[in-house]
């Protein structure tokens, strides 16, 4: 599984609207997003300046970006939401995100305390 963490940067004055959008995504998106393979998938922004952070799980990143190429749903959404966005050069956002490096993860403890 591949643990996928993308920074964006939004326009601070479409914010609220930006998060209005995410509080109601059209069900169909929700359906195109599983079914290509994005799952555990969380949006972070900081509101002092408008970075977005997102992370998702995926079993392979360039089969669910194309999976979702491929969704006229998606082309939609992503026309829509590519106005909230700067610094992408005229790519969708899905295509537009800096992909974040790893550098730690806690693993869980593969042993158990004595008794």
């Amino acid at each position: 599984m591949q643990r996928i963490c993308f920074r964006l940067q939004l326009k601070l004055d479409r914010l609220a609207e930006y998060e209005a959008r995410h509080a109601a995504v059209w069900p169909e998106m929700l359906d195109a997003l599983r079914d290509t393979g994005w799952t555990n998938y969380s949006l972070f922004v900081d509101r002092r300046d408008g970075t977005l952070i997102g992370y998702f799980e995926t079993d392979d990143l360039e089969a669910a970006r194309a999976g979702m190429a491929a969704r006229e749903v998606n082309a939609r959404w992503q026309a829509e939401m590519a106005g909230f966005f700067q610094d992408i050069d005229g790519r969708p956002p899905d295509q537009g995100f800096l992909r974040l490096d790893e550098i730690f993860r806690l693993q869980p403890s593969s042993t158990t305390a004595p008794a």
